[in-house]
């Protein structure tokens, strides 16, 4: 099991006392471990860069569960974030996340477990409600499990919900203390982003190879796991078609396609301040070569003929190897789901209804 290095801890007021801050203390016996103040950032900063291997414990005082915020001028699959942390120890030249260079390590909520009540207490008071759940939109949701022990915490919670599904997303082969589980029944998700070798390579340091994750997956959907799949962001490049072929063609051969929840497409899109600091952080990066254009939400998209181009072709194959995986676009709008895929919800409200069937079809009990 590959284990990302930790050189530090720093561990804030409040946190010390939090159950998981002190299963990581015992996990890292010789990690130095540094007290700071919440409102201290000194010691959390490296002039301005991302560090990867300091690791700060937080008593988070926000909302731990919270809808993703999409935007009104695109289809939103109506997901809910659960808020475990911020940061991964691994490094994509697209990643979001590097505008917030006021926070740059890695930040873990110590206080999770003690919020599991009230989480819950929310879901069931919508017995009637589907709840699609996931940490990935902030954090790698299994990268550092064999360390602050995520799955530990919450498979046993959601797995008891039968009116929700927990979806955790990944791009490591950090599947182990999953695969020890037992009795976690169908409603967590085992998710990976997909991308070409190529695109993985040069723009995602540190992270699982293609054949790695595809692989990962087989072993989880052999112990029982439904999994899924995120091609997002697609990224637009000379023989890239092709390549994401490929992606396909090796899908085909390892996996069981019945067992497949659904399968998300996305283009590359950025907020055009990101893109100095990939630039600064990724000198080498290809990934600014295509032809963008802002879009109704203010980030930076590919132009609509190549977005739709791209999600027809990879849709194409797809449907040819297999005709139910659920396939849906992230972030588009109604022209691009209709000239792309063939259909549209049209709108938020009727994607989530044909998520929600999707969890309804294949979460058996």
């Amino acid at each position: 099991m590959h284990q990302f290095k930790i050189r530090r801890i720093l561990l804030e007021r409040e946190a010390g006392e939090d159950s998981i801050a002190q299963r990581i203390r015992t996990r890292l016996p010789d990690v130095p471990i540094t007290p700071v103040a919440p409102d201290d950032l000194a010691l959390d900063r490296d002039i301005e860069e991302l560090d990867k291997q300091s690791l700060r414990m937080v008593h988070f005082s926000g909302e731990f569960l919270k809808p993703c915020p999409g935007t009104p001028r695109y289809i939103c699959c109506g997901y809910q974030i659960l808020h475990v942390g911020i940061n991964c120890p691994m490094d994509c030249s697209y990643c979001f996340l590097q505008s917030y260079l006021n926070q740059p390590s890695l930040r873990i909520f110590s206080n999770l477990a003690n919020k599991l009540d009230a989480i819950g207490a929310i879901i069931d008071s919508h017995p009637g409600r589907i709840f699609r759940i996931g940490t990935g939109e902030f954090t790698d949701s299994l990268a550092l499990d064999y360390l602050i022990g995520w799955t530990d915490t919450l498979l046993p919670f959601f797995s008891s919900k039968r009116n929700c599904i927990l979806e955790l997303k990944t791009k490591t082969t950090c599947i182990e203390n999953l695969l020890k589980k037992r009795d976690v029944g169908q409603r967590i998700i085992v998710a990976w982003s997909l991308n070409t070798p190529r695109i993985i390579a040069h723009e995602e340091r540190n992270t699982a190879s293609l054949e790695s994750r595809i692989l990962a997956a087989r072993s989880c959907q052999k112990a029982g796991y439904v999994v899924a799949f995120h091609f997002d962001p697609l990224i637009h490049y000379p023989g890239g078609r092709e390549e994401y072929e490929e992606v396909v063609q090796l899908m085909e051969r390892h996996l069981d396609p019945e067992t497949i929840i659904w399968i998300s497409m996305g283009s590359f899109r950025y907020m055009p301040d990101l893109k100095w600091v990939i630039k600064r952080r990724f000198p080498k990066t290809q990934i600014f070569d295509g032809e963008f254009i802002k879009g109704l939400d203010g980030k930076l998209r590919y132009f609509k003929p190549i977005r739709v181009e791209m999600y027809a072709n990879l849709f194409e194959k797809l449907k040819k190897w297999y005709d139910d995986l659920g396939v849906y676009l992230c972030m588009e709008s109604d022209d691009v789901w209709s000239q792309s895929l063939g259909w549209s919800p049209e709108k938020t409200g009727c994607l989530s209804e044909y998520l929600d069937e999707r969890v309804k079809k294949l979460m058996r009990g």
